[in-house]
């Protein structure tokens, strides 16, 4: 009985100092939740570069050897992005991206670097990537996104999702389907305020604002909104962020046809999806340019985790332990 009342201090006094240890893995927390975070960092590179060239983007990326390499190929496209629909081929795989875990509550995060001095990157914003890797389900990451030379961008976040799958999740391809298009339907709008570097942050954090209404409403089994309904929450939204003006009725009524996807998708369904989309929406809402993360390197971020995950490791096995003496 004294060892049962010493474990359960032991526990009370964790719990007092903000600390929550459960017996389950985080791997196996959120899998039922549609969002995942990464256990281990991955360098992706686009099946159409060369090896010179991954030599060169491996500098622009600054990592280390802890980084496992993969490569983005035009089958993962049309898998996670184009949903069976693209003749895409492996040469057209340019964009490369470095991933790595984020602490806990740190949303998405993404940096698009240059290379050799050029921003090859030339549409999809840091702003842009973010919100929609969030909205396909990915959280508490950061991102690098560079090219060897000048693409859209709008294939790199195939190299995240390939990461993801490397990791041991299965990311639901609905999701990412429905993530791609907004990336699409958010495009025209970003072109079009292209001289205002605040729009891009603005737009993504009045989006993730009406995603997350949306998936609100739904867990808490109120009927789905109709897109009169999206329409009219998303210019809200678009007029708290101070861009409504700036942000055509064509523009609003794409975007709104996303949403109503995102609505059906079943990332709009995950209790976990609120709260972390919440994370992202305050990474993008003030952040301008290219550089969302300002973390100092990937080594220590990923040396961080490494010690984080040992740590948590640890405390697992320890409270089995105490679990197994009232057995």
């Amino acid at each position: 009985m004294k060892l049962k009342k010493l474990a359960t201090a032991f526990l009370a006094g964790l719990t007092f100092l903000g600390v929550t240890l459960t017996s389950a893995p985080k791997a196996l927390a959120t899998s039922s939740s549609n969002t995942h975070t990464l256990n281990s960092a991955y360098v992706v590179y686009g099946a159409g570069t060369s090896q010179e060239a991954r030599q060169n983007l491996a500098k622009v990326f600054e990592t280390d050897s802890s980084f496992k390499t993969l490569t983005a190929t035009a089958a993962d496209y049309n898998k996670y992005i184009a949903n069976g629909s693209s003749n895409t081929t492996d040469a057209a795989m340019i964009s490369s991206v470095a991933i790595a875990p984020g602490d806990p509550g740190s949303g998405v995060k993404v940096n698009i670097k240059d290379y050799n001095g050029s921003n090859n990157i030339t549409q999809v914003t840091s702003q842009q990537y973010a919100m929609v890797a969030q909205m396909a389900g990915v959280t508490d990451v950061s991102i690098v996104v560079t090219a060897n030379r000048p693409v859209s961008g709008e294939s790199a976040l195939t190299g995240v999702y390939k990461a993801l799958a490397e990791d041991g999740v299965s990311l639901n391809t609905e999701n990412t389907a429905t993530a791609n298009e907004m990336l699409s339907a958010t495009q025209p709008a970003i072109n079009a305020n292209k001289d205002d570097a605040t729009y891009p942050g603005k737009l993504m954090a009045a989006v993730g604002d009406v995603s997350k209404q949306l998936a609100q409403q739904k867990q808490d089994n109120q009927e789905l909104a109709t897109k009169q309904d999206i329409e009219d929450m998303l210019n809200k939204a678009l007029a708290d962020r101070g861009i409504q003006d700036q942000t055509t009725s064509e523009q609003v009524t794409q975007i709104s046809g996303a949403l109503v996807n995102f609505q059906n998708s079943p990332i709009s369904s995950s209790k976990t999806y609120i709260n972390n989309v919440t994370n992202t929406i305050n990474n993008v809402k003030d952040s301008t340019g290219n550089l969302m993360n300002k973390a100092k390197d990937w080594a220590n971020s990923a040396q961080a985790k490494e010690a984080v995950e040992q740590a948590k490791s640890w405390f697992t096995r320890f409270i089995e332990w105490i679990k197994s003496l009232f057995n």
